[in-house]
C-alpha cells in the first residue's frame, strides 16, 4: 500500500522546443545542457526536492531516450524513492485509440492514475523548459491559507512584454478575475510563469469535463484556467520575485548563460542552501595548455584549453586548440574546436567538430551589420549536434546547420 502524500508535482517535459531550432533536433528542450555542467530540468528537480517534494511524475513525450536516461532512477535529486520519488511517464498504449499527448491538460489527464496512487491534497504543475529557483512549499502554503481551488505564480513583466504572456488581471487581494492569453492591449502586467497549484480534487473535476469537451484544445492556460474562472473558482495568483527566465529560443538560452557570467550574477549555482542538483559525469579537472588565455569565463571540469576564450561559457569535456578563440560564445559538452578556429557569438551543440582554421559566426556588432533581421537564430551562428565544420570551413552570422560542411 503507497503512503499518502500531501503533494504531487507532475512536470511537463514533452515539448519539442521548436524555437530552440537544431539544438532540439536529438533532444528534447527541457535535456538541453544550461550553466556548464546542468540541464534545463534540472532546476525544477531540484526545486522539487528543496521544497520536500519527493514524488514527482516527469512527463514525456519528444525524443524522450536522452531525457530518460538522464533522469534514471533520479539519485542526483535524491528522488531514487521506494514510495514516492521520481516517475517518467511516457503516452502509453490504451488500445485501439493510442495516442500523443493533446495538450497540457491532456497530458495530466492520461497520468491520473498516477496521481491518484499517492491521494494528494495538491498537485504542483510544472514546466520542463524555465531556468529559476522557487519554494514551492511557499506556494502551497500560499494556496491553503487563501482556500484557492488553483494558485498561479506570477511575474512582473514590463507592458510591453505582457503581450508574450498569458496575462492574470485581479483584485487587491490578488484574486484572478480574468485571465488573458497574449492580449494585444494588457491590462496588468502579472504574467503567468507556468507553475500551478491546485487542489486535486477540483483539478480531477476539470480535467474530467475537459477531456469530454470534444471541442477543448485540452490545455491549461487556454481551457483549464478560464473555466474554472468562469465557474466563480477561487483562483489566485503567487507573486514571485527572482530570478526566472523562459529558455525557449535561442536567443534567450544564450543570454541566460551569458547572465552567469556577470560579477552579481542575478542566478546563482554555488548557493548551497539551494542546491542545483544534476547528474555529473565524474569529469578530470580543467586542463590548461601553457599559453591558454581564459577571460570572463565558464570553463567546466574534464575541459581541455589550449587557445584563448572570452566571455563564453564552456561545458564538460570541451577541447579548444592552440590559436583557436572563443568569444561570446556557449560550447556545449564534449565538443572539439581545433586549432586556429575561431567561435564568436555562437552556440555549438554537443560532441560537434570544428575544423583547423574554421571560422563560425562574427562579433555580435559586425553580426548584426551583416544579418536581416528576423532571422529564427537572432544575429547568431548555431550548430546542432555531431555535426563536423571542416578545416578552413566559414560559417556566416545568423547560420544554423544540422549537417556537416565538409
Amino acid at each position: 500500500m503507497r503512503t499518502k502524500k500531501r503533494t504531487v508535482a507532475m512536470l511537463l517535459a514533452g515539448g519539442q522546443g521548436s524555437r530552440l531550432g537544431v539544438l532540439t533536433k536529438k533532444v528534447a528542450k527541457p535535456a538541453i545542457p544550461f550553466g556548464g555542467k546542468y540541464r534545463i530540468i534540472d532546476f525544477p528537480l531540484s526545486n522539487c526536492v528543496n521544497s520536500g517534494i519527493d514524488t514527482v511524475g516527469v512527463l514525456t513525450q519528444y525524443m524522450p531516450l536522452d531525457l530518460n536516461a538522464y533522469i534514471g532512477n533520479g539519485q542526483p535529486w535524491d528522488l531514487d524513492r521506494n514510495d514516492g520519488g521520481v516517475s517518467v511517464l511516457p503516452p502509453y498504449s490504451r488500445g485501439a485509440n493510442d495516442e500523443w499527448y493533446k495538450g497540457t491538460a491532456n497530458a495530466i489527464y492520461q497520468n491520473m492514475h498516477f496521481i491518484e496512487r499517492y491521494d494528494p491534497e495538491y498537485v504542483v504543475i510544472l514546466s520542463g523548459d524555465h531556468i529559476y529557483k522557487m519554494d514551492y512549499n511557499a506556494m502551497i502554503e500560499y494556496h491553503e491559507q487563501k482556500g484557492a481551488a488553483a494558485t498561479i505564480a506570477a511575474l512582473n513583466v514590463t507592458l510591453e512584454e505582457a503581450s508574450r504572456f498569458g496575462i492574470l488581471n485581479t483584485d487587491e487581494d490578488n484574486k484572478v478575475y480574468e485571465f488573458e492569453e497574449k492580449p494585444a492591449k494588457p491590462k496588468s502586467t502579472k504574467a503567468s510563469m507556468g507553475v500551478y497549484v491546485f487542489t486535486w480534487k477540483k483539478l480531477k473535476q476539470y480535467l474530467e469535463a475537459d477531456e469530454a469537451d470534444p471541442n477543448s484544445s485540452n490545455d491549461f492556460g487556454k481551457n483549464i484556467i478560464p473555466n474554472m474562472l468562469n465557474a466563480g473558482e477561487a483562483l489566485y495568483t503567487y507573486e514571485f520575485a527572482g530570478y526566472w527566465k523562459d529558455v525557449g529560443t535561442l536567443q534567450s538560452l544564450w543570454e541566460a548563460n551569458m547572465e552567469l557570467l556577470l560579477e552579481d550574477s542575478p542566478i546563482k549555482l554555488n548557493d548551497n542552501s539551494w542546491r542545483i542538483y544534476a547528474r555529473n559525469p565524474n569529469e578530470p579537472p580543467v586542463f590548461n595548455g601553457e599559453d591558454c588565455e581564459i577571460k570572463n569565463s565558464m570553463v567546466c571540469e574534464g575541459s581541455e584549453i589550449y587557445g584563448k576564450v572570452e566571455h563564453s561559457v564552456i561545458f564538460y569535456g570541451v577541447h579548444i586548440g592552440k590559436g583557436a578563440v572563443i568569444k561570446d560564445s556557449v560550447i556545449l559538452p564534449n565538443t572539439i574546436i581545433e586549432d586556429g578556429a575561431v567561435v564568436e557569438y555562437s552556440i555549438i551543440g554537443q560532441e560537434t567538430k570544428v575544423g583547423k582554421g574554421a571560422r563560425v559566426g562574427a562579433s555580435e556588432e559586425v553580426a548584426k551589420a551583416f544579418c536581416a533581421p528576423g532571422k529564427m537564430t537572432g544575429y547568431m551562428a548555431v550548430l546542432a549536434d555531431e555535426i563536423t565544420i571542416g578545416d578552413g570551413v566559414v560559417v556566416k552570422p545568423g547560420e544554423m546547420l544540422d549537417q556537416d560542411r565538409l
